[in-house]
């Protein structure tokens, strides 16, 4: 692959990955951002991970990404969530001490020799319709192969706290208004979201003997596959909840919130609802739960959340003391709500390139989305898409049958957004085969054929292959007769038929203690590896029909329909679904039967045209 040079635009967690894949993939980087010292900065929660979320951070982790080592690095208190439940639907999360996170992300940056500018990118260079720099607003033009845009809640940002509104990217740094005007000028389809962030306290002025202690787990799960165990101190979180009383103050001072006195257009986050919101939408609970989420430390800050506002700050300390445990609490930087300009992801193709302006890519909340690890997942394929581009590369397609970025770039650029996307579990049809665990044996081998696997991960995840192979080979090889099983407790049928280790493993509820009862010198095997192969075991029954599905998927997406394709000259169609077909131009037949309004007939219509078009091209017609 040719050397090229790629221009990043912002330091958040999509620009982050975006610029490091990039580098890992020998292309020159240029990393443009309002302030070198914000690069890696956490501007909401101090946390990583969670349900659906922690699947993206172990998918960027599995492709060479910087999220979870970084994040292993700074976490101060690890919990698996949804532990009682499957492994498809368990989540990764971790609370981060804030410094140490923004500090082992700068450091990754330095050590892959990427170079930070500082300066606010004010417009985009464009040549024989191609993007071909940045220029800033002090005049300086910046030329590469590719453009990455990564510019979070910039685009013409408004901060609101009441009844003050004012322009902000985030608090104490400006918004990005003149390259919003830019992407208006290029005729992009743009919109308006709005999310918030709750007050945050200060932890000496909480009475923390009066809450109930939430510690992280006694076994931690990390979050990236290079990781083994904590690296600093460990703390606990607490729990308080809103009241009545809270409820009251809330009430009677909702006409002066930002969101409910006219001043905010964009809509929230429907799942991450601000405290007026919960008050409005659940009248009938008289109680919500507040996380209170250490920051850092040796730093006091304390993050609440479950309460985001936009209410006056004199209201925000009158609800603050209501609660248990927070009778005293001085609040550091009151709670505020943002509203930004986005553009409609469905101007992008599956790379996250804009589609009428090659050589630009998108990542990150400047999409419509809502997280750090959906930035961070976007940034990756952005980056990638980037430099498979300005070296003459074909792009590379994450199907959703093979993973959560699948899923997540499939239902932005299908579907588009009226809401900030945020990542479930529930999105993804192949959820028992994209669980967290085996993020590294679906992406690592695709993330090293792209070059962005370093020497040290590819003999990690190669060691691991192995000891699994290993132990999955003896668990096979040991047969156990149906009296032999019963004897160790297995519910089998008495038919006098032997069984492998491996298939009374995928019988419920049959642990692996209970195998060990029955292979000699089990405990010579490695243990992760064990681990692993009992989580695929539990769904070893339900993965037939499941990977018959996604193989009918992967055969419509591989019905490549192309950019150029003219709907009008199908026969058949109805006056909607050509409409919906030309205006999303679908890359495939599945992501065409993705789109509201087009009925299996239209598919067929235009399967056959394109078969037609097929037999026309190799008669020589």
């Amino acid at each position: 692959m040719k050397q090229c040079k790629i221009i990043v635009v912002g330091g958040g967690h999509a620009g982050v990955e975006a610029a490091a894949a990039a580098r890992r993939m020998g292309a020159e980087v240029q990393l443009i951002t309002m302030s070198a010292d914000s690069v890696g900065i956490m501007s909401c929660n101090p946390a990583i991970g969670g349900l659906g979320k922690g699947h993206l951070v172990r998918e960027v982790d599995a492709l060479g990404g910087v999220m979870g080592v970084a994040a292993d690095r700074a976490g101060i208190q690890f919990r698996l969530l949804n532990r009682s439940k499957g492994p498809a639907v368990q989540g990764p999360r971790a609370q981060m001490d804030r410094h140490l996170y923004r500090e082992a992300i700068q450091s990754a940056m330095t050590a892959a020799d990427i170079v930070v500018v500082e300066a606010q990118v004010s417009d985009l260079l464009i040549r024989n319709g191609r993007i071909v720099g940045v220029e800033t607003d002090t005049g300086a033009r910046h030329h590469a192969d590719a453009v990455v845009l990564t510019t979070g809640t910039f685009l013409n940002g408004m901060i609101h706290v009441g009844e003050m509104s004012r322009p902000g990217g985030r608090v104490g740094e400006r918004a990005a208004s003149a390259l919003a005007d830019r992407l208006y000028a290029a005729k992009l389809p743009m919109g308006r979201l709005k999310t918030g962030t709750p007050p945050r306290l200060n932890g000496r002025t909480i009475d923390w003997d009066r809450l109930e202690l939430q510690p992280g787990d006694d076994d931690p799960v990390m979050l990236s596959f290079l990781s083994k165990s904590p690296t600093v101190r460990q703390v606990s979180c607490a729990i308080t909840h809103t009241n009545e009383r809270t409820h009251d103050v809330i009430r009677r001072n909702l006409h002066r919130s930002a969101m409910y006195s006219g001043n905010i257009s964009g809509k929230g986050p429907r799942y991450c609802p601000s405290i007026e919101d919960k008050i409005g939408r659940f009248a009938d609970k008289d109680a919500h739960q507040v996380f209170l989420e250490p920051e850092g430390l040796e730093d006091d800050t304390v993050y609440p959340n479950g309460i985001s506002t936009s209410l006056p700050i004199e209201v925000q300390n009158a609800y603050i003391g209501t609660m248990v445990g927070l009778e005293n609490a001085e609040i550091l930087q009151p709670g505020y709500a943002i509203e930004y300009d986005y553009v409609d992801p469905r101007a992008l193709d599956h790379s996250l390139q804009v589609r009428q302006l090659p050589g630009l890519w998108l990542a990150g909340q400047i999409n419509g989305t809502t997280g750090y690890e959906e930035a961070a997942a976007q940034g990756l394929v952005a980056g990638i898409g980037a430099v498979r581009f300005a070296s003459g590369a074909e792009p590379v397609s994450f199907s959703r049958t093979t993973s959560y970025i699948g899923v997540m770039l499939d239902d932005l650029v299908t579907k588009g957004v009226t809401e900030p996307y945020r990542m479930f579990t529930s999105r993804a049809e192949f959820r028992l085969s994209l669980r967290a665990d085996n993020a590294d044996q679906r992406l690592t081998p695709v993330g090293s054929d792209l070059g962005l696997i370093s020497p040290e991960r590819n003999d990690t995840f190669r060691s691991k292959m192995a000891a699994i192979q290993c132990a999955r080979s003896y668990l096979e090889q040991h047969m156990v007769s149906s009296k032999e099983a019963k004897s160790a407790g297995i519910d089998v049928s008495a038919d006098g038929a032997k069984r492998s280790a491996a298939v009374l493993l995928s019988i419920p509820p049959v642990t692996l203690g209970d195998i060990s009862k029955l292979v000699p010198n089990f405990d010579t095997l490695d243990r992760d590896a064990l681990e692993q192969i009992s989580r695929e075991a539990v769904y070893a029954n339900s993965m037939d029909r499941q990977k018959r599905d996604a193989e009918r998927l992967r055969l419509d997406e591989a019905t490549v329909i192309p950019e150029t394709f003219d709907y009008a000259k199908v026969g058949g169609l109805s006056s909607e679904a050509r409409q919906k077909l030309d205006m999303h131009r679908p890359r495939s037949l599945a992501a065409a039967a993705r789109i509201e309004g087009v009925t299996p007939a239209a598919l067929n219509a235009v399967l056959l045209s394109l078969r037609s078009a097929q037999r026309r091209v190799s008669a020589g017609r």
